[in-house]
């Protein structure tokens, strides 16, 4: 009995230290709060958050919602255990409130990869040269024997240039470099091939969320951009923010999301593209005017705790040219979600564009929400059960990462 209870009482010790051990490591490194915001991290009971520099406690679990961050600049934590042993260090970037302008346009975007995704494999001459590499769908393929793949050209050179010897390859997963080899295979055409389709660009429509004149920055989608054969979030190089022109609009109906159908093709460049993040697509816009922005429409960007449950409006364009003003509902707010999109539930009631759309389509992601004169964030899911509802994202996330790209 007595052995028993020493495993018992071993493994009640295991499971709190394991518990201890999460949270620690959950807390984030590097934090960014918007100013006026309060420090909300989570941490369980003995766990305190110091700042470096005046050792004052900013928070426990007891006051976790008591700290506001007024002062620009950075501030350097430590978080201890029962105040006496250092656990880990924070950074905390607390930027200033800023106003942006919402936008709201159907705008396109292209997209280029750092090195070449790859996409799918098929044999050559009933062989498959990629099957001991370790290679997958979705890894990005940077170098050929030590020379850099930019664009799917790169590749086929590198290979076409083996001479029937192994090429060494190096590519990216999970941004980890993993370094490999694989004996190319001559087709019927005389022409080396390794068996992989690869992709090194990417193109889409969404909407452009807000212009920020201070810094030229720009923020769109409220989601990033996905590779359509791999489903993963592409990693680029850098991107084109392009005009667009709306084609037609295929209305939404329960259990079939409807769509802003447009074009890039004769599209003007009028931005860089520096980021494609889960959070949005992020960039410098160097000819606003193309997209008749007027600064006179800045406004503040809105806390969390200043946005409410009930009605607020999003700006969309649905025809060339028209950029309109549609009233929704903001039926839940997700105060504490730091970790998706999925910030705020929303419900569009206005019937104006329900008749036109029934709801929420695709190609409007990166609506701006605007509740009681402050920007509060963005559309980026429809509920495809019904079009008529969504998920919006938090404006202070969006800026956030903006300023991530700007650093």
């Amino acid at each position: 009995m007595k052995k028993i209870g020493n495993k018992i009482i071993l493994l009640i010790f295991l499971l709190i230290l394991y518990t201890y051990v999460c949270n620690i490591t959950m807390l984030p490194s590097n934090y960014i709060l918007l100013q006026g915001e309060d420090l909300k991290l989570r941490t369980i009971i003995g766990l305190s958050v110091q700042e470096k520099e005046t050792l004052k406690t900013l928070q426990t679990v007891s006051n976790i919602s008591s700290t506001k961050a007024e002062k620009v600049g950075k501030i350097d934590l430590k978080v201890s255990l029962f105040n006496l042993f250092p656990v880990k260090n924070i950074s905390v970037n607390v930027i200033p409130k800023t106003t942006v302008v919402p936008v709201g346009k159907a705008i396109g975007m292209k997209l280029y990869t750092q090195g070449v995704l790859v996409v799918g494999m098929s044999e050559i001459e009933g062989k498959k040269p990629y099957e001991n590499s370790g290679i997958q769908e979705g890894d990005r393929i940077i170098q050929i024997n030590q020379n850099t793949i930019q664009n799917t050209e790169d590749l086929m050179q590198e290979v076409n240039n083996c001479n029937g010897n192994a090429i060494h390859i190096q590519y990216v997963r999970n941004e980890k470099t993993i370094t490999t080899s694989i004996l190319p295979v001559k087709n019927e055409e005389d022409q080396y091939k390794i068996g992989l389709w690869v992709r090194d660009a990417a193109a889409g429509v969404g909407t452009l969320t807000f212009y920020e004149p201070s810094t030229k920055m720009f923020a769109s989608l409220g989601h990033g951009i996905l590779d359509v054969d791999t489903s993963q979030l592409i990693k680029i190089e850098n991107g084109e923010l392009v005009t667009t022109n709306i084609l037609s609009v295929v209305k939404g109906e329960k259990g079939t999301p409807g769509e802003i159908r447009g074009t890039i093709e004769s599209g003007y460049t009028i931005g860089d593209i520096s980021k494609n993040t889960a959070f949005g697509v992020f960039g410098s816009l160097n000819k606003p005017t193309y997209l008749s922005i007027d600064e006179k429409d800045e406004m503040e960007i809105a806390l969390r705790e200043e946005i409410k449950q009930g009605k607020a409006q999003i700006i969309c364009e649905l025809e060339n040219g028209k950029r309109k003003y549609y009233d929704i509902e903001i039926q839940k707010v997700f105060t504490h979600n730091n970790n998706d999109n999925k910030s705020m539930l929303i419900k569009v009631i206005d019937e104006e564009l329900i008749a036109k759309t029934g709801g929420i389509v695709q190609g409007m992601s990166g609506a701006p929400i605007i509740q009681n004169g402050k920007f509060v964030g963005a559309v980026t899911h429809v509920l495809v059960n019904d079009p008529t509802m969504g998920y919006g994202v938090f404006a202070d996330i969006m800026l956030k990462q903006m300023r991530e790209v700007e650093k």
